[in-house]
């Protein structure tokens, strides 16, 4: 048998086991796994822009036990169970790649992206929107990125960079004038909001993910935070400002 046959099997006769005889396993339910879940796929994230092979590899295992936990359960109300949820993404990928199961020509990765799109708007899912399929948990910056990218598969997009970019500059200038002249301190965070969706919307112009973007940055910030915490001759807050920053440039120029 096909390895990867035999390692799947493995892992549903254990969950078979786990949920039969173990205490914990057999209290869970889809909302108490719903938590654990979501901080397994931040620790794939984690590893994949730690460019961590091992761990993604790891992780990879702990997501697919999740889903095969879910799919156990299903199966205990017969609502659904593995072999329904596997059939139904193979159809899904079926039907959204009629340039590979079909007879439609594309000739780019945007074709293929644009077909997808149009098709999960045939699809309905009980909504018909453009924006409907993207979730409303997804974090911030995500979410803008997603509902950029779907609003242009409908045509709905600039034309280039550039036009972009007097966007971005036109929305600091109001956020400017904003912080200048008005009391209201919601009307200062809308215009801050428009300054944020505006430079995601350039770095999918450049081809950058913003998310990841700001990650980099986010250990980038601490590991050199933590090089001044931890070659400080003294407690921080007894530095002077010049002190903390020569030590900032220190871990910069490593």
């Amino acid at each position: 048998m096909d390895k990867r046959l035999l390692a799947f099997k493995r892992l549903l006769d254990i969950m078979d086991d786990l949920r039969e005889k173990c205490p914990w396993d057999k209290k869970q339910t889809f909302e108490s796994l719903r938590i654990l879940t979501i901080e397994e796929t931040y620790e794939l994230a984690d590893a994949i822009i730690k460019k961590d092979q091992s761990g993604i590899e790891e992780e990879i295992g702990d997501l697919m036990l999740h889903m095969v936990f879910y799919a156990k359960i299903g199966s205990e109300t017969n609502d659904f169970d593995i072999s329904s949820a596997l059939n139904k993404i193979c159809e899904k990928l079926i039907n959204r790649h009629p340039h590979i199961y079909g007879d439609v020509t594309v000739t780019s990765e945007e074709d293929v992206k644009q077909n997808w799109e149009q098709i999960k708007l045939k699809e309905g899912k009980g909504n018909k929107t453009v924006l409907g399929g993207v979730p409303n948990s997804l974090p911030a910056m995500v979410k803008a990125y997603r509902m950029q990218e779907k609003t242009k598969q409908v045509g709905f997009e600039w034309e280039n960079k550039d036009q972009v970019w007097e966007k971005v500059e036109e929305e600091l200038g109001e956020l400017k004038t904003a912080i200048h002249t008005e009391k209201d301190p919601a009307r200062i965070e809308d215009e801050f909001g428009d300054v944020l969706f505006s430079l995601i919307n350039y770095a999918r112009f450049l081809k950058i993910d913003p998310e990841t973007a700001l990650e980099k940055v986010n250990q980038k910030f601490k590991s050199r935070f933590e090089y001044i915490e931890k070659n400080a001759s003294k407690d921080l807050m007894d530095m002077t400002l010049q002190e903390i920053d020569d030590l900032w440039n220190e871990a910069k120029n490593l």
